[in-house]
């Protein structure tokens, strides 16, 4: 069974009509990249999967489980929302770290929001938090950044930054990670660093959806690729059909952009 379906996603900006008629699945495992040109709508997907914006149509599932049905208006109810956020963990490019934590403090600080909320968190307070901590240490040093924990963001580079913001996304275990081009602030030397990371995840199986630029890149870790264009998937399949047979012209003209810039 699919992990992720999304099915006739739309998605509206005032007479803009920015997604038209979505559908496509992921398996538990895989790797999804999204590309496209800017202005295809790549990012208002995942933004519409993350519950960021709400789509206008169409029906998300995640587990088999119904988290938005336009039809239905219980799945769309504000209170609901941010339980169904926690599917998803999303990297955005700009990092959007809280520069008056540490490291280790950003990545902590969302699961320990949430565990207030726990009936028991008055009576297992430092034993929650230190689960916490520990957690959040484990996920840094799985980044390479056991050295960086006490840093803050403004003694970090971008590249680390980048890193800090995957552990954070991580550290909720979310059933799919999302990356909106994890890469597009960072300086050529840096985006290395944050793609080998990537790759690691994908080799142990953790379900992605990636938004890219970064075309080798693409080809080398996803499973799947789709091709967005004006708002609709113009062509998907595995990164051999998409990138060495695409079917479509507007794919062939994208991609040779890449191959021959």
């Amino acid at each position: 069974m699919a992990i992720l379906e999304a099915k006739h996603i739309s998605k509206k900006f005032e007479r803009t009509q920015v997604l038209k008629d979505i559908s496509f699945s992921l398996e538990k495992g895989q790797v999804l990249s999204i590309i496209g040109s800017s202005g295809s709508g790549k990012t208002t997907l995942l933004r519409c999967l993350n519950f960021l914006e709400r789509p206008d149509g169409g029906v998300i599932l995640v587990n088999g489980e119904t988290l938005f049905n336009s039809d239905d208006p219980e799945t769309t109810k504000e209170s609901e929302i941010r339980r169904k956020r926690l599917h998803f963990g999303l990297v955005f490019q700009s990092f959007n770290l809280f520069p008056q934590y540490t490291a280790l403090q950003n990545v902590m600080l969302a699961k320990e929001l949430l565990a207030k909320e726990q009936p028991d968190y008055k009576a297992r307070k430092k034993e929650i938090h230190d689960e916490i901590e520990a957690e959040a240490k484990k996920l840094l040093d799985q980044m390479g950044l056991s050295d960086r924990m006490s840093n803050y963001p403004h003694q970090l580079s971008g590249g680390q930054c980048q890193r800090v913001a995957i552990a954070r996304a991580l550290a909720l275990k979310p059933d799919i990670l999302c990356f909106d081009e994890p890469t597009s602030a960072l300086d050529p030397e840096l985006t290395g660093e944050v793609l080998k990371v990537i790759k690691g995840l994908a080799d142990q199986e953790t379900t992605m959806i990636i938004v890219t630029h970064e075309m080798a890149f693409a080809r080398d870790v996803s499973s799947q690729v789709i091709f967005m264009d004006d708002g609709r998937i113009l062509e998907q399949g595995t990164p051999q059909e998409v990138f060495e047979r695409p079917k479509e012209e507007r794919t062939k003209q994208f991609l040779s952009r890449y191959t021959n810039g």
